[in-house]
């Protein structure tokens, strides 16, 4: 018999989970970003079902501009729960004029694209962290499986965060558990993941489709061979992402 995922039963089981991790640690109210996609959309929905929507504080953080900022207010709006917009653009641009600016005696640092474009989450990341200590609330994360096996996440960025009720469902399972929450619009959960920067899709700048890396985590294969050697690849040079720091000598 194949993989087969009940999308209900797991919606019922990551609200039971939520619930039973806020007793068991002494919180009830939570903090994370909305970004409009699928995954904060149905994280921000499985919190509320677990803590009630008075309980989630919803932040969203666009850089600068944010073209498809209505979705994350719809989503905040759909929910009943908390929300507030924090702008991290001054704070990326600060960044960044601090770190290129010389005085005599420092080393260059030269302008790095993949560097600036990983200072979005990892700001947003610290402005989550501060309103959730200033509120006495935990940081829920948002990360999918499907990105963490490819290391499509960044390291102290949005892989931080306190608990996850998404590191156990694929990019496919997500939508399907979604689909099974009527509080949702079927759009927002459907949505074509982009990462918000370049103007392509998850799976443009991938160069792999979703339903191929389901069926290589869930299936053992996605029935390429090339590509599943090129996600196995990926999957054991971003390993560090998923793992505490080494400790040498311990």
């Amino acid at each position: 018999m194949g993989y087969v995922f009940d999308a209900a039963a797991k919606r019922d089981e990551l609200v039971s989970l939520i619930r039973r991790h806020a007793e068991d640690t002494g919180f009830s109210k939570v903090v994370l970003g909305i970004s409009g996609g699928k995954d904060s959309t149905v994280a921000a929905a499985l919190c509320a079902r677990a803590l009630g929507k008075h309980n989630v504080y919803g932040v969203m953080l666009p850089d600068r501009v944010q073209s498809d900022i209505a979705d994350s207010v719809r989503v905040c709006e759909v929910l009943g729960i908390n929300r507030k917009v924090v702008n991290i653009g001054a704070m990326h641009e600060a960044l960044l004029g601090e770190v290129s600016m010389e005085e005599e005696g420092d080393f260059r640092v030269e302008y790095s694209k993949e560097s600036d474009i990983n200072v979005g989450p990892r700001l947003r990341m610290t402005t989550l962290r501060y309103i959730a200590q200033a509120l006495g609330a935990r940081l829920c994360g948002t990360g999918n499986l499907s990105e963490a096996t490819v290391g499509y996440c960044t390291k102290d960025g949005d892989t931080s965060c306190d608990f996850n009720p998404m590191g156990t469902m694929t990019s496919v399972e997500v939508v399907q558990v979604g689909l099974t929450m009527e509080e949702l619009p079927k759009e927002l959960v459907q949505k074509t993941p982009t990462d918000g920067l370049s103007g392509m899709s998850d799976e443009e700048k991938l160069g792999l489709k979703y339903s191929q890396i389901h069926d290589y985590i869930r299936l053992g294969s996605c029935g390429d061979e090339a590509v599943d050697k090129e996600i196995a690849r990926r999957e054991a040079a971003n390993m560090h992402k998923r793992r505490m720091p080494l400790i040498l000598g311990a």
